[in-house]
């Protein structure tokens, strides 16, 4: 709790392009991986770049509680799989993540006006079989993403209030994204420019792709910004 009896919130973001729209925003101040401020409602943020990966979120999510914040919100982007009723920019609200690997299913507490529904399913391994997306969505499940259920995990065996705000930036099995694109990726989210070159250099019939992506993933990353944001009013 900060000084003034307000709640501290603590935002996690895997990817700098997901950190960035939060900082500029509440013109937090910083450097490397942690940003400080607070919302135009007075309440303290502490924002943290989580990197890519279960085992990065939990690390962020302990650290985060480590600086003794009383709630947690996951803010980024996630692969749609619901392709009916989501479009591109979209921020999902689930009203429940679940953890491939982990048998293990967890219920955000729910902030902002966005009405929670479906499953949020994560894991490591990169889904885009379109057979087993369409398996997942006769579960429930309206998106994936690589963090948010080992941030859970975290903060409920600490009973801490978790939440989520995932853009949609493409869809799981829309093709945009494959094994290829995604190891041309650092842990942080940003491209590795030699092996991007080499990439293009190798498939140029991509770049108009990339340069899709990239538009639709600055969307995504700012529509659940400004949705996590505006949620922290109801704290």
């Amino acid at each position: 709790m900060a000084g003034d009896g307000r709640p501290r919130v603590g935002m996690l973001a895997p990817m700098q392009c997901e950190l960035q729209p939060i900082v500029r925003r509440l013109a937090l101040e910083g450097e490397g991986s942690r940003y400080d401020g607070r919302t135009s409602g007075g309440v303290e943020v502490v924002a943290l770049l989580t990197n890519i990966g279960m085992a990065n979120g939990a690390k962020a999510a302990r650290r985060m509680l480590e600086w003794g914040v009383d709630h947690v919100i996951v803010v980024g982007i996630a692969g749609g799989v619901d392709t009916e009723a989501l479009t591109i920019g979209d921020v999902i609200v689930p009203e429940v993540v679940i953890g491939r690997a982990m048998e293990r299913s967890f219920r955000p507490t729910f902030l902002g006006d966005i009405v929670p529904r479906g499953t949020l399913s994560c894991g490591d391994d990169f889904i885009t079989d379109p057979a087993a997306l369409a398996l997942m969505a006769t579960d429930g499940v309206i998106a994936v993403d690589m963090e948010t259920a080992a941030v859970a995990e975290v903060c409920e065996d600490a009973r801490v209030p978790w939440s989520v705000f995932r853009g949609i930036s493409d869809f799981a099995g829309g093709g945009l994204v494959d094994d290829a694109l995604f190891a041309l990726t650092n842990p942080d989210g940003t491209a590795d420019r030699s092996a991007l070159a080499r990439y293009l250099e190798e498939n140029p019939d991509r770049l108009a792709i990339l340069q899709r992506l990239a538009s639709d993933t600055e969307n995504a990353t700012e529509a659940a910004a400004a949705a996590a944001i505006a949620a922290c009013a109801a704290l």
